[in-house]
C-alpha cells in the first residue's frame, strides 16, 4: 500500500534533517501577486503522493478560485525526497495530506502535527487478489505470499484480521515488493497485496482483472480510520488559525463540489495533471466522491471514537509504547460550520 512505504523512522528522520535545516523555525506564507486590487497569500500543501482522486478537491478549490475567494494562492507541491508529515512539521509546507496511522505514531514520537479534516469518511483500503487465487477470506491468507513494504502494521492489521477465523498468521509469508505495483506484483511474485480500491482497485476492473477484496472494515471497527486527512502544524493552528480557516472554507468547498459533479471535478484534476490516464481518473471519481462525506453532516468532520479506536488498537498490538492523546491529534475546529 503506497501510502505505507514510508516508516515512522524515515519520517523522523527527514524531520529532524528539515528542522536542522531551518534551525527549526517554520517558513511564513509570505505575500504574493496581486488579484485584482486584493494581495494574497502564499501557501503550500504537499501531497502525500503523486495526484490522485483522494487530492480532487485541493485541485477543484485552485482551478474553481475558491482559494483566491479566500484571499490565498495555494502551491500544491509534491513531498519529495521529504515526507508531507515532516514538510508540515518543520514548517517548510503550511498544510499537507497525510495518514492517521502516521500522525497516531509520530504524535507519540514528538512530531507536532495535527489532523483539520478528514478527506475520506471511512476506510477504503483492504486486501486484493485476483480471483484466480480463491482468497476470499483472511482464513485463505494460510499458505499464501504477501507483497507488502515493510511495516510492523502490516504484520500486525493481517493476523488480527487472521484471528476473527482463528487462522494462523504464521503461515503467511511476507514479500517486500519495493516499488512494484499491485498489478506486477502479483503476477511475479505474491498472491495478495494491500491496496485502495478507489485507485487500484478501480483500475483492475477497468483492465478486466477482477479482484477479491477483503476490506479492513468488514472484520474491526476499530481499523475504520481516517486514511488520509489533511494536516497542519500545531505552530500554524496556534499563531495563524485564520489562514486554517481560510484554507478549509476553500478545501471543503472543493470537495463539496467533487461530490456533487464528480465527472467535472475529474476533468479538472485531469486538466491539473494530464499524464493521468483519464478513464482511470473519471472512474475513480465516480466511486470516490459520495465516501468523501458519506453520512457525516459535512465534508471533513472527524469523531473522536475512531481515533480512540485505532489508537488503542494500536496499542494493544504494540505498534505504541504508549496511548495516544487523543484530543491532541485531530480537531474540527478549522472546518466551515455545517449548513
Amino acid at each position: 500500500m503506497k501510502q505505507m512505504k514510508v516508516t515512522l523512522a524515515a519520517v523522523l528522520v527527514l524531520m529532524l534533517l528539515t528542522l536542522t535545516a531551518c534551525g527549526g523555525k517554520e517558513k511564513a506564507a509570505e505575500p504574493a501577486k496581486d488579484a485584482g486590487d486584493k494581495k494574497l497569500t502564499d501557501v503550500k500543501i504537499a501531497l502525500d503522493w503523486t495526484p490522485n482522486t483522494n487530492h480532487t478537491g485541493i485541485y477543484v478549490a485552485k482551478e474553481k478560485g475558491y482559494f483566491t475567494e479566500q484571499g490565498l494562492n495555494v502551491d500544491i507541491v509534491l513531498p519529495g525526497s521529504n515526507t508531507s508529515m515532516a514538510m508540515v512539521g518543520a514548517g517548510n509546507a503550511e498544510f499537507g495530506i497525510g495518514v492517521q496511522e502516521s500522525i497516531t505514531q509520530g504524535r507519540l514520537q514528538g512530531v507536532p502535527v495535527v489532523s483539520i479534516g478528514a478527506i475520506i469518511q471511512h476506510n477504503t483500503s483492504g486486501f486484493a487478489s485476483p480471483v484466480a487465487k480463491n482468497i476470499k477470506s483472511p482464513k485463505d491468507f494460510e499458505g499464501k505470499k504477501y507483497g507488502g513494504y515493510g511495516s510492523p502494521a502490516e504484520a500486525a492489521v493481517i493476523e488480527s484480521l487472521m484471528q476473527t477465523q482463528n487462522a494462523d498468521y504464521k503461515k503467511v509469508t511476507s514479500i517486500n515488493i519495493g516499488e512494484a505495483d499491485y498489478f506486477t506484483a502479483v503476477k511475479r511474485d505474491v498472491d495478495f497485496s494491500w491496496i485502495y480500491y478507489a485507485w487500484t482497485g478501480i483500475e483492475a476492473e477497468l483492465r478486466k482483472e477482477p479482484v477479491n477484496m477483503i476490506y479492513l472494515t468488514d472484520y474491526s471497527d476499530k481499523l475504520d480510520y481516517y486514511t488520509p486527512v489533511v494536516i497542519a502544524s500545531e505552530k500554524l493552528l496556534k499563531e495563524k488559525p485564520e489562514l486554517a480557516k481560510a484554507f478549509m472554507a476553500a478545501v471543503s468547498k472543493g470537495y463539496e463540489y467533487a461530490i456533487a459533479s464528480p465527472e467535472d471535478a475529474a476533468n479538472i484534476l485531469i486538466k491539473a495533471v494530464p499524464e493521468l490516464n483519464k478513464e482511470l481518473v473519471i472512474a475513480s471519481q465516480k466511486w470516490l466522491s459520495p465516501r468523501y462525506k458519506a453520512e457525516a453532516t459535512r465534508w471533513g468532520e472527524q469523531k473522536r471514537s475512531v481515533w480512540e479506536n485505532y489508537s488503542n488498537w494500536m496499542f494493544d498490538h504494540k505498534l505504541l509504547e504508549k496511548k495516544l492523546d487523543v484530543d491532541t491529534a485531530f480537531t474540527n475546529d478549522f472546518l466551515p460550520k455545517a449548513n
